[in-house]
Order: structure tokens, then sequence, then C-alpha cells
């Protein structure tokens, strides 16, 4: 450390050259935040550039400022000089139409977007997928990256042949849930779907992942078996007290459980059903409504049916 009295264009000097000094091919100087044009502030910065000759200028735009940011681009590009933009907080409530102020006003290009905190997060920024999103339209190919990122074709295939027969299990719920988290927030993921920019805000986001934690902590509080087969927790005589057990365990009521295996095998005959349409095959659905095993009675909708046909079979 160079103490707190040294002037940042030499800290940024001395940063160049010990990575050069040691093999780096890059190196990123990062200055103080600063949302107004300050002339102490503006003239550090103009030291700095003078004293490491960068290859690019950029500048770190918040996307939730709107419009300000284009004025806020052309005024840094004005008193210090920039190359382009960096556009943050993509994975907020804003649409990103300040993208297209920054290029109109200041007449700088925007590198990046962020979408999350992590390295990974920060992606090149493609104009045609930008204006998609801010007319509502998603962004389908980012979303594709994204998602081919964290799984390979061949688990994508086997999950898919599973979703096909209604065969999505519980350990497959807590795979798809870790993949999505990868992926960056559930909001951010939404606007990437067609017609969901706008249908859903950040609060409605928010209960969504909430829902998930909860749905995972129960997962968690599961046996091997009970993750593999959900039958044990829909339509087996043992179905309630195993359910019981679960919410106990991960802290939640037993209206919590009931509410998670009614989504669950919702979700489950609603995959079905697609991937059929998608004309991908597939077995039996599932059935829709709250098995009776965990209402307190027995059996399962499917066995009424077949009970109740053969009855009037017999009577006929």
């Amino acid at each position: 450390a160079m103490g707190k009295d040294v002037d940042p264009a030499d800290i940024a000097k001395n940063a160049v050259e010990k990575a050069r000094n040691e093999g780096y091919d890059t190196v990123v100087v990062d200055t103080a935040g600063r949302q107004v044009v300050d002339e102490d502030l503006m003239d550090e910065l103009r030291r700095v550039k003078k004293t490491v000759q960068p290859d690019e200028t950029l500048l770190v735009v918040d996307a939730m400022t709107g419009q300000a940011a284009a004025s806020l681009t052309a005024s840094f590009d004005s008193a210090v000089g920039i190359t382009g933009a960096i556009l943050t907080k993509l994975d907020g409530d804003s649409r990103g139409g300040a993208a297209v102020s920054i290029r109109g006003v200041s007449g700088k290009p925007i590198k990046f977007v962020g979408v999350g905190e992590k390295v990974a997060d920060l992606e090149p920024f493609y104009p045609d997928r930008m204006a998609s999103r801010i007319l509502g339209m998603g962004d389908v190919v980012s979303l594709v990256e994204k998602a081919s990122m964290e799984v390979s074709d061949a688990d994508a295939k086997k999950m898919q042949e599973k979703m096909a027969k209604a065969e999505f299990d519980f350990d497959d719920f807590m795979t798809q849930s870790k993949m999505v988290s990868k992926m960056g927030s559930m909001a951010g993921v939404a606007k990437m779907l067609p017609g969901m920019g706008g249908m859903i805000d950040n609060s409605q986001m928010k209960q969504v992942e909430l829902r998930i934690k909860r749905s995972e902590a129960m997962i968690c509080s599961m046996t091997k078996r009970e993750r593999a087969d959900p039958q044990l927790l829909m339509t087996d005589k043992s179905a309630r007290s195993r359910l019981m057990r679960i919410t106990k365990g991960s802290g939640l009521t037993f209206e919590d459980g009931l509410a998670f295996m009614s989504e669950f095998q919702k979700m489950r005959t609603m995959i079905s059903r697609m991937s059929k349409q998608a004309g991908l095959g597939g077995g039996d659905e599932a059935a829709e409504e709250l098995p009776p095993a965990l209402a307190g009675g027995g059996g399962n909708r499917n066995s009424r049916r077949a009970a109740k046909k053969k009855g009037k079979k017999g009577a006929g």
C-alpha cells in the first residue's frame, strides 16, 4: 500500500508498471465514482488518463438514472474524453431506454452492459437485443446463450425426455432452480422472455424467489427416495405424515407443503402437455389436482376414474 495521501495518478502508474513487469496483459484502473461533473475530480481523471495512456476510457452509467445518463455521458466526454460507456443495473426495473439516448446525445457507443454483481454478468452490448428488450419483446438469444453455458446438450436432452414423460422429480426441480440462479436474478431472466418485461415488477419477482427458496428448503428436508419419487408425497398412504415431517424440518407450515405439492403437480402436468404439443411424446399426464392422500383420504383421481369406468361396464 502506498498510503492515503498519494496522488491517484501515481498509484495508477505503479499498478501498470507492476502488471507489465509480472506479465499481465490487461489492467483495469477503476477510479472513484462520480455522479456530477466536479472540476477537481475531473482534473484528477485527466491526470490519471495522461499518466497511464489507456486504450479504452469507459464511463460506467447507471441505467436507473434514465435519460440523465445521456447528458452525464456527454459531460464526461467533454471534460475527460471517453471512448464508450458501460450501462449497469439492467437486471433492475429499467428496460434500458437510456441506451438509445447515450449514443444519440453523446455520440459515444455502449460497449458493455451489467446485469448483476459478478464478473460473468458483464456482457457485450448488442444493439438489436437491447431494442427488443426496450420494446418489450424480450431477448431470447441472450437467454439461450446463458442457458447453454449452464447445461450441456446431453443433460438438456435427458431432462427433456423426463419432462415429456411427466417424470420430473424434486431433484430435477433443484437442478433447474440452481441453473436459473446462476443465470442471474429472476427479474433479469424474466425480462428476456417476450412480453414479460412490463408484466412483472421486482416486488413480484422477490415473492417468486421467496417461494422458490421455501420449496428448496422443503426438498432439502426430504429423503433421497422422496426426492426421486414425488408420488410418495402425493398418492402414497404415508404422504400426509411424510409432508408433516418435511415441513417441520424446513421450518414451514403444513399448508406451505400442501401448496408446494399442488404447484409441483400442476407444473409437471403443464410441462408434459407442452412437450407433447412440441412433438416430443411422453407418457400419461400427472393429475392436476392435489391428491386425496394429502387431504386425508387414500388413492388418487386416476384410480377413481378407472373404478368408475369398470363399474359402468359391469352394469351394462
